[in-house]
């Protein structure tokens, strides 16, 4: 029986993607499946997948002991993304460092990784079919996409897979760039472009024939469903923290937004500790992002162990994935029982811009989606902050998009928000039960946003504890309201309001 293997340490997506349904046994820390024996004596394959597996230093001794006896053994080895830093030389992870932040891989493959920040979704070029991954494919394209921070590749091994790419580091900029790199013997892979198996079924064939197993595939597939369930059940990894799960779920789930008074508000942090806390309470929550940077889902992702889908992006002008009136309709029946949507930079960020949508209010108006108000208090203090939610709350106001709550994050002295939790709930009619203040975090690491030298595991902990302190998730659930996607107000439309 055909055995392929998914790790599953601190800091792994483990169900970011499907891989081909392929994974049937999920490889622990100490190297070892759940039926006690190690990876190497089980495993015809082992799928690494992507995360902040470097970062968290989560890879043991026994795991990368199993991943070289596999080689051996000429077993396959597919590492994504950060999976394939763990298969390199080495990774400068200090992108935000004044010096390079190295932490090394185990040196399967001759590549170094540097800071790149891709995002899209891309078309990728397969320029040698001598591994068995991608056999009999040379010169045909492959579809996926990118979410990375380190993505610049230097590779001395065989080159297997160019994207081409419209975005990077922010910019648009056309660029064809390594993304997929093989050993010598062609049983290793590491690559950038998620959902390759996926996506792409001929390499799950090549696959499977290389392992002799095209006729075990439908077996293969009911064993990765049973895998899957269970790995979903578990709020994060290695928590033992079992969710329950409610059987019913809306058609339509409702959906509430986190919309922030700026950059570093708090709503990536924010999104994971509400989407854990709610899972404690049987609530399924799904996170989408309004435009590109869908590296904030990452940490909801991580907490609530499932994939990103196409509809996990709001496509906002020509960046992006998809239009939000699709998303409404893609996200019915799929058993959300939420749907929280985080905002980009201010809610105001790019409102004046001719194109439109470009901005979260205007998201939040075309689908008539009530909004939380987030601001950290930490670089004007906490009066400040107050003066600029109202600010935001009165624009929203006159876009008929409705503030239904207010996050003030990392307070510092209660009786200041007092104050100005009156102020607020005077001046906009938000009942203070409804203005939630959240102390600072415990957070062991740097890491507060994507850009940060950041640990999943570490900061989804931090996030759950604040917000289950400081937050009453089942309110912001009650706040939600069922999407009602009313179009786009135009761009003459949004200059007479804002002047107003």
């Amino acid at each position: 029986m055909t055995k392929i293997g998914i790790l599953e340490v601190e800091g792994v997506l483990t169900l970011y993607e499907h891989f081909g349904y392929l994974p049937t046994d999920v490889v622990k820390s100490n190297g070892r499946l759940e039926n006690g024996k190690k990876a190497h004596e089980e495993l015809d394959g082992i799928i690494i997948p992507g995360g902040t597996i470097l970062e968290s230093e989560s890879m043991t001794g026994e795991v990368e002991e199993e991943i070289n006896l596999i080689n051996d053994d000429d077993g396959f080895i597919l590492g994504m993304c950060a999976g394939f830093q763990v298969l390199g030389k080495h990774t400068n992870v200090g992108r935000n460092s004044p010096v390079p932040i190295i932490r090394k891989g185990m040196g399967l493959l001759d590549v170094t990784f540097e800071p790149f920040i891709n995002t899209n979704k891309v078309n990728a070029d397969i320029v040698d079919d001598n591994t068995l991954f991608t056999k009999n494919l040379k010169d045909t394209t492959v579809s996926g996409f990118h979410c990375h921070t380190y993505g610049r590749i230097e590779s001395n091994d065989k080159n297997v897979i160019y994207s081409n790419i419209q975005r990077s580091n922010y910019r648009y900029k056309p660029e064809r760039v390594l993304s997929g790199v093989s050993n010598k013997k062609g049983n290793i892979l590491g690559t950038t472009v998620h959902c390759l198996l996926d996506n792409n079924p001929q390499i799950v064939n090549n696959i499977l024939e290389y392992l002799d197993a095209i006729n075990e595939y439908e077996d293969i597939k009911q064993r990765n469903k049973k895998l899957q369930s269970k790995v979903f059940s578990e709020i994060g990894v290695d928590t033992n923290n079992m969710a329950p799960l409610r059987e019913k779920h809306p058609e339509v789930p409702p959906m509430i937004m986190l919309m922030g008074t700026g950059s570093e508000s708090g709503k990536t942090f924010l999104a994971s500790g509400i989407v854990g806390a709610l899972r404690e309470k049987g609530i399924h929550t799904y996170v989408i992002k309004t435009g590109p940077d869908i590296r904030d889902l990452s940490p909801s992702l991580y907490v609530n162990k499932e994939k990103l889908e196409d509809y996990a992006s709001i496509q906002i002008s020509n960046i992006g994935w998809t239009p939000l009136e699709k998303i409404i309709e893609q996200v019915k029946n799929k058993g959300y029982d939420l749907v929280l949507v985080e905002g980009v930079m201010s809610a105001a960020t790019g409102l004046l811009n001719k194109k439109t949508p470009y901005s979260t209010a205007e998201i939040a108006y075309a689908g008539n989606i009530p909004v939380i108000m987030v601001s950290s208090v930490s670089k004007g203090g906490i009066e400040t902050a107050a003066i600029d939610i109202e600010a935001h709350i009165n624009l929203l106001n006159k876009m008929d998009v409705k503030t239904a709550g207010v996050i003030l994050n990392k307070t510092y002295d209660e009786g200041i928000v007092e104050h100005v939790s009156e102020f607020l709930s005077n001046k906009s009619g938000i009942p203070e039960d409804n203005i939630w203040s959240i102390g600072k975090a415990k957070v062991e690491n740097k890491g507060q946003v994507p850009e940060d030298y950041l640990q999943l595991e570490t900061f989804t902990k931090a996030a759950m504890d604040v917000v289950k302190e400081y937050v009453d998730v089942t309110k912001i659930m009650d706040l939600a309201k069922v999407p009602e996607f009313r179009g786009y107000l135009s761009y003459e439309e949004i200059c007479d309001l804002y002047k107003k």
